[in-house]
């Protein structure tokens, strides 16, 4: 019983980092692309890079590069080329795997 005990609990922990680096992500590339016209271009270089670390964290290098350079288009007032480097690093992102949660666990 202590086995899938211990068992739930990896993939119950990793199910909690997968939501608060990848869903996280996630949401504020969200939140950021759909709502860039009331942000300052400074708020999405910083919403930006901390979701390039976060995607970094969770080992998802491309995306976060993507995101990098999306953050230093924004500095350039290159708004099209954001728009295209932010969309890659989401599609990126959205492609990345899902930890798989195991139905046949007890715990009593």
């Amino acid at each position: 019983m202590e086995i899938s005990r211990k068992n739930l609990r990896k993939e119950v922990l990793e199910r909690i980092k997968f939501v608060k680096t990848c869903v996280m992500a996630r949401e504020l590339c969200l939140l950021v692309r759909t709502h860039r016209a009331v942000l300052e271009p400074k708020d999405v270089q910083e919403i930006c890079g901390y979701i390039s670390n976060l995607c970094k964290e969770e080992g998802c290098s491309e995306p976060s590069e993507l995101c990098a350079k999306a953050a230093n288009a924004v500095g350039l007032e290159d708004e099209e080329k954001y728009l295209e480097l932010c969309q890659q690093s989401c599609l990126k992102c959205g492609e990345a795997r899902r930890p798989q949660i195991k139905k046949d666990g007890y715990v009593a």
